[in-house]
């Protein structure tokens, strides 16, 4: 008999996920590594991993490996630390894996973009089990149901890697690839503090997550976990605010599925234009002050 387990890094995903499942067709397990899912997914039972931090990848991905036996089919929400878990849980598995899947046609044929998302493959895999990464932007929310079961599990923390030391930034500001509003900055924001008086600002001001540019990232402007694009982070939100942004290919790749793009950039010509909804021809050093003014208090 198929079934899913859908691994959640942290108990917010579960929102994310029922949708996936329902599209797939299967009943499912959710395998909780921190925090505790969502009670109306849809979920048959929740295997409750208890950890209060993710340990690095090749321990997760051996506790999900062993946790995943008996499944046909084991799928996370797609960004860089899944991607690089996932990977590993195929290999221990020696099974097949789809990354970045966006709809799904069987329980063994996936689309997915490439290059870009300027062509969708079609993909099959014919080994059992199936280890697969997924846009939650391509899937409606599932149907809710019932509390699942809650049953503990044991997660071992230890691996070849031992992480030495974290440094976390930010604070209170939504996650980045669950926000509903993102405001992104790119290389005119010209430095740290300049990005995170302006972009951090009007952010803050709207209740939105900030992103970046990988130029901005590579230039020192912003941190690494800001980068938005096809070797960053995926992003789907309601509202998409890019600020002198030009709106590179790989760029693009990474908010194609937001509902709306709103570009702001002093060049008329700039590529974004084109996939923007709507287009502002400004300067952002005076687009977004006028803008928080207009909001208001």
């Amino acid at each position: 008999m198929s079934k899913l387990l859908l691994v959640l890094f942290t108990g917010s995903e579960s929102s994310l996920g029922s949708g996936f499942a329902a599209a797939l067709g299967l009943s499912f397990d959710v395998l909780t590594l921190t925090g505790h899912a969502e009670t109306n997914t849809g979920a048959e039972k929740e295997l409750v991993a208890g950890l209060t931090s993710l340990p690095p990848a090749d321990a997760l991905a051996s506790t999900i490996a062993t946790l995943s036996q008996g499944y046909t089919h084991i799928a996370a929400t797609s960004n860089m630390r899944s991607k690089d878990v996932m990977a590993r849980v195929a290999g221990i598995l020696d099974a097949g894996m789809v990354t970045d899947v966006t709809l799904i046609e069987s329980p063994t044929r996936f689309k997915r973009p490439v290059l870009a998302g300027s062509i969708i493959s079609i993909v099959e895999v014919l080994s059992t089990p199936v280890v697969l990464t997924f846009r939650p932007a391509g899937f409606a929310k599932g149907e809710a149901g019932g509390a699942p079961d809650q049953v503990s599990v044991s997660a071992d923390a230890s691996g070849k890697t031992v992480r030495i030391s974290q440094s976390v930034r930010g604070g209170a500001r939504p996650d980045l690839s669950q926000a509903k509003i993102v405001i992104s900055g790119g290389r005119p924001l010209r430095d740290a503090e300049t990005f995170e008086r302006v972009i951090g600002g009007f952010a803050d001001k709207v209740g939105g997550a900030v992103g970046a540019t990988r130029a901005a990232v590579d230039s020192g402007i912003a941190p690494n976990e800001l980068q938005v694009g096809q070797t960053g982070k995926i992003v789907a939100p309601d509202l998409y605010i890019a600020a002198g942004i030009s709106g590179s290919t790989q760029h693009m790749a990474g908010i194609k599925d937001s509902k709306i793009i709103v570009a702001i950039n002093k060049d008329p010509d700039a590529p974004i234009f084109e996939s923007a909804d709507y287009g502002l021809v400004a300067d952002l050093f005076d687009a977004l002050p006028a803008i928080e003014r207009a909001l208001g208090s």
